[in-house]
């Protein structure tokens, strides 16, 4: 297992390293700079302008900053400096990626705890009225775009009072206990994790229903009920554990859509997290807050893939001991 965690990781290295440059080239496409809105101020001195550029790399050709951001990446761990912010770019990151994990951590709670369960009630009771309804209401849940399930909760909220309507802690959030700091940081997130959470529900429950239909097709299940053993126990503690494998393959694809999803509720709620920064900083044409952004959320893409493949091994020992 250690030898096959080592070899995934030094794979990604060539990922990182594609994404960094199709990233960087994008940028230097696009017309104009961060310090060509800068010169546009009166003012701002040329001597001033000519400094900054020299510090921040840009009066040197595209190759030659590229490359010493990849050394600065791979060798020192340094994303840089913010155009914008003035401030490192990994520190200007390091909340900004917290508070996105923990919106797509919640909306993978919402995501999972909804889709697992309900995807066995409709396996059960296939073609009976529950398998309808939850049908009915997995197609009604694809056709509604993330964008327009936010701003239906997001008027909820609004008309209601039940839920904060945007951003992450209230205005006196540092004068709550700790208790009611994490009550209102709870708060916050319910309406973002299930604009982000519910849009993989549908898809993920019918994989789980088409799953376990399969395994209790099997012989080793029909065997088991001819011996009398009952249904509930049958489908728990038979066929369940070989019908989560597949589920267990898609969690990794799960939670990459889940931090690429949570860009959209990000913006809708204004929670600040890698989405938000993101967007500012494409405003901006914050280069190094832009590329230090990207490739933050391709490590989490990689890393969910690695560790649904390392749960995979665990949950199937057929593959672990392939």
């Amino acid at each position: 297992m250690r030898t096959y965690i080592l070899r995934r990781l030094l794979q990604a290295i060539p990922l990182l390293l594609g994404v960094s440059a199709v990233t960087f080239l994008v940028l230097k496409l696009a017309p104009g700079d961060f310090l060509n809105t800068m010169a546009e101020n009166p003012g701002i001195s040329a001597e001033t302008i000519d400094s900054l550029s020299h510090r921040f790399g840009l009066d040197r050709p595209w190759w030659v900053q590229y490359g010493l951001y990849l050394r600065n990446v791979f060798l020192h761990f340094d994303f840089g400096e913010s155009f914008s912010r003035h401030q490192p770019v990994f520190a200007v990151l390091r909340t900004g990626l917290a508070n996105t994990l923990l919106l797509a951590c919640a909306a993978a709670v919402v995501t999972w705890a909804l889709a697992i369960p309900l995807g066995i009630v409709a396996a059960v009771k296939q073609y009976g009225w529950p398998d309808r309804a939850l049908s009915f209401v997995a197609f009604l849940s694809l056709s509604v775009p993330e964008v327009l399930s936010g701003l239906l909760l997001l008027w909820l909220a609004a008309s209601t009072g039940w839920f904060p309507v945007g951003g992450m802690r209230h205005l006196d959030h540092d004068l709550f206990t700790p208790a009611g700091k994490l009550a209102d940081t709870l708060r916050h997130l319910v309406l973002p994790a299930l604009t982000v959470g519910l849009v993989p529900l549908a898809g993920r429950m019918r994989q789980m229903r088409s799953s376990l239909l399969d395994v209790l097709r099997l012989d080793y299940v029909t065997t088991a009920r001819a011996k009398g053993v009952p249904e509930s126990q049958v489908v728990l503690r038979h066929a369940l554990r070989n019908a989560l494998n597949p589920m267990i393959t898609l969690f990794g694809f799960t939670l990459g859509s889940l931090v690429s999803g949570s860009f959209v509720a990000e913006t809708i709620f204004s929670w600040p997290g890698l989405g938000s920064l993101t967007l500012e900083a494409l405003n901006t044409q914050d280069q190094y807050l832009v590329m230090g952004s990207v490739l933050m959320a391709s490590v989490v893409l990689i890393a969910g893939n690695l560790v649904a493949d390392v749960l995979l091994a665990v949950a199937d020992p057929r593959i672990r001991h392939g």
